[in-house]
C-alpha cells in the first residue's frame, strides 16, 4: 500500500478530480460543482493492496461472526453463568454499542486517518474477547461483550471506508464481492462453529477463537496499510474532538435502543418505562442537534442531511434494516413451528440468501454501469418488495423449499439494491468526508433494524394474541400466549393436542405472514425515498489513475 501514500498525497487538491455522472456510460453529467472533502484518495496497486485486502476481510470475519457463533451457544452459557431473564442482553449490549459508536468512528477515521480508528477498534475487539472467556457471571459477561460492541463498530465502518479508499470506482464491486461473501460464510459457518466449540470443548473457545484471528489482522494492518499524505497537514490547526457531541450521541442512542430492546417485553410499551424512555430520548436528540450546530468539527455535520445523495441512502438502507428483521428473525421460528424442521434445515431456509446476495452484489456493477446507481437500486428494491409480499401467499404447512426459494430471489434482488447504493454514497464524496458518510449509513441501517425488530415483534405478538383469543373453546385452555412460548410449546408434541397444535401453526403462519407484509412496506419506503429525494444522477468524483 505504499503507493497508496505516495499517489494519494495530492486527495486534497482539485488537480485530477472532477464531478461527473452516477456511473460511467449512465448518461449526462451531474450539475458540476466543488469536490466535497477535497477529492478521493487513488487506490494502490493489486500487488501491494492484497495483503490490506486479507487484513479487511479477516477484520470482518470478527464482526460477522460475532452473532451467528454467540447465538448457538447460548444453551451451554446460561448452563454454566444463569442470567436466563438477561440472556437477550449478550446480543443486545453488542448491537447497542456498535450501532452509538459508529458516528463517532467515522469521523474520527476522517479527521486523524483510518489506520489508528482501525487498530483501536480490532484491540478493544480482542479486549472484550479476552474478558468474555474470563467472564465469571453473566452480568460480567453483558458487561464484556459492550465492550467488543465498541470495537465492532470501529470495524465496521472503518473497513468499509478503507475498502472504498482502496479501490477506484470500477473496482469497488470486487473488494464489497469478498466482503460481502465474508458475511455469507460467516452466517452459515457460525452456528456450525459455535455449536462444536460449545459441545465438544468449551464456550468460552468462542471467544477465545477471535485472538489469533484478530493478531493476524492486526499485524497486516501495521504493517501493510499506509495512508495518504494530506496537503498543508502540518499548517492546520490540530484538530479538535467535539467530545460533547460524540456523549450526546452516545446518551441519544443508547437510550433510544434501549427503549427499543425492553419494549414490550420488560414493560408494556404504552407503560410509564416506555413513554419515558422514548421522551428522554426525544429530548436528548433535540440537544444533540443543539450540539452539534454549534461544534466547529460536528460528529454528525449537518452536510450529512443537507445533500440529496446522502441523505436518500440512509433513509433508503435504514429501511433496509427494518426491512431485514423478517427474514433474519421470524423466518427460523416460521421453518420450526410451521413446517417443522429442525434448527440446521431452519437455519439452510434462511441462509440461502446469503448465497445470492454476495453473487447479485458482484454482477451489479453491469448494470449500475449501464442505468446508474440509483436506477438500479430502484429496480432491486422494487424486486425485494414483490418478493416479500409473494411470502404470504404460500399455502398452509407448505414445503421447506417454497421459502428457501423466496430467500434465494430475496438475496439477488437485496444484493442488487444495498451494493449500488454503497458504493455510490461513497463515490460522492472525498477521502476526507468518506469515513462519516460511511458510518451515517451504517448507523441508519444499525437503527433500522432495532426499530424493526421492536415494531414486527409487536405485530407478531397483537397477531398471536388476537389468534389465541378467538381460539374455539376446545382447544383455548392451555394455548401459549406469545412467539417464544409457541415455539416452545410446538418443539414439544406431548403438551398439546393434534387440533391445538395445528391451530398454532396456522396462528404463526399468520403473525409471520403480518411481519412479512410489513417488510414488503419497509420495502416501499426505500422506494419512496430513492424515487422522491435520491437525485437522478448521483454526483460521482472522477478518481485519479493510480501510480506507482
Amino acid at each position: 500500500m505504499s503507493g497508496a501514500g505516495s499517489s494519494a498525497g495530492k486527495a486534497g487538491s482539485t488537480g485530477g478530480t472532477g464531478s461527473t455522472n452516477d456511473a460511467a456510460g449512465g448518461g449526462g453529467p451531474a450539475p458540476a460543482g466543488p469536490i466535497p472533502g477535497g477529492g478521493p484518495a487513488p487506490a494502490a496497486p493489486d500487488a501491494r493492496r492484497g495483503p490490506v485486502v486479507a487484513a479487511l476481510m479477516l477484520g470482518m470475519a470478527l464482526a460477522a461472526l460475532d452473532g451467528t457463533i454467540v447465538s448457538t451457544a447460548v444453551p451451554q452459557i446460561v448452563g454454566d453463568l444463569g442470567g436466563f431473564a438477561v440472556f437477550s442482553w449478550l446480543f443486545s449490549g453488542y448491537l447497542l454499542a456498535v450501532t452509538v459508536t459508529l458516528p463517532v468512528y467515522g469521523k474520527l477515521s476522517d479527521t486523524f486517518g483510518r489506520k489508528p480508528v482501525l487498530i483501536a477498534g480490532i484491540a478493544l475487539f480482542l479486549l472484550g474477547s479476552l474478558l468474555c472467556a474470563c467472564a465469571w457471571n453473566m452480568a460480567s459477561l453483558i458487561a464484556f461483550r459492550i465492550v467488543q460492541g465498541l470495537g465492532g463498530g470501529a470495524i465496521q465502518g472503518t473497513v468499509q471506508t478503507i475498502a472504498a479508499d482502496l479501490y477506484p470506482l470500477k473496482e469497488r464491486p470486487k473488494i464489497q464481492a469478498k466482503l460481502s461473501t465474508v458475511w455469507a460464510v460467516s452466517a452459515v459457518a457460525g452456528p456450525a462453529v459455535g455449536g462444536l466449540l460449545a459441545a465438544y470443548a468449551d464456550w468460552r473457545w468462542i471467544f477465545l477463537i477471535n485472538l489469533p484471528v484478530g493478531a493476524i489482522a492486526l499485524w497486516l494492518i501495521v504493517r501493510h496499510l499506509r495512508e495518504p499524505a494530506r496537503p498543508g497537514a502540518k499548517d492546520r490547526p490540530a484538530p479538535r474532538i467535539d467530545w460533547a457531541g460524540a456523549l450526546a450521541v452516545f446518551a441519544c442512542g443508547g437510550l433510544l435502543l434501549f427503549a427499543l430492546v425492553q419494549g414490550g417485553v420488560a414493560w408494556p410499551w404504552l407503560s410509564a418505562p416506555s413513554l419515558a424512555l422514548f421522551g428522554g430520548s426525544a429530548l436528548l436528540a433535540a440537544l444533540t442537534v443543539v450540539i452539534e450546530r454549534r461544534a466547529a468539527e460536528p460528529v454528525i455535520p449537518g452536510w450529512v442531511w443537507r445533500r440529496r445523495t446522502i441523505a436518500a441512502v440512509n433513509l433508503a438502507l435504514g429501511a433496509l434494516g427494518l426491512l431485514m428483521v423478517a427474514p433474519t428473525v421470524f423466518l427460523p421460528t416460521y421453518a420450526q413451528a410451521v413446517l417443522g424442521l429442525g434448527p440446521i434445515a431452519a437455519g439452510f431456509v434462511m441462509s440461502v440468501m446469503t448465497l445470492s446476495w454476495p453473487l447479485s452484489a458482484a454482477l451489479s456493477q453491469h448494470a449500475y454501469t449501464r442505468i446508474g446507481f440509483r436506477l438500479t437500486a430502484i429496480i432491486g428494491i422494487s424486486c425485494s418488495t414483490l418478493i416479500l409480499l409473494a411470502f404470504p401467499l404460500l399455502p398452509f404447512p407448505g414445503a421447506a423449499w417454497q421459502p428457501a426459494l423466496i430467500m434465494l430471489l430475496l438475496g439477488a434482488a437485496l444484493g442488487l439494491f444495498q451494493l449500488p447504493l454503497i458504493v455510490g454514497v461513497q463515490s460522492t464524496v472525498g477521502y476526507a468526508e468518506r469515513g462519516t458518510t460511511t458510518a451515517s449509513v451504517l448507523f441508519c441501517r444499525q437503527v433500522g433494524q432495532s426499530v424493526g425488530a421492536a415494531l414486527f415483534g409487536a405485530i407478531a405478538n397483537a397477531t398471536l394474541a388476537s389468534r389465541l383469543a378467538a381460539a374455539p373453546d376446545g382447544i383455548r385452555h392451555g394455548l401459549p400466549g406469545d412467539l417464544d412460548s409457541v415455539s416452545h410449546a410446538l418443539a414439544d408434541p406431548g403438551s398439546l393436542t393434534t387440533e391445538a397444535a395445528d391451530y398454532l401453526r396456522r396462528a404463526v403462519d399468520t403473525a409471520v405472514d403480518h411481519v412479512y407484509v410489513g417488510a414488503a412496506v419497509a420495502g416501499f419506503l426505500a422506494l419512496l425515498a430513492l424515487v422522491f429525494v435520491a437525485p437522478r444522477r448521483f454526483p460521482v468524483i472522477t478518481e485519479e489513475t493510480p501510480s506507482d
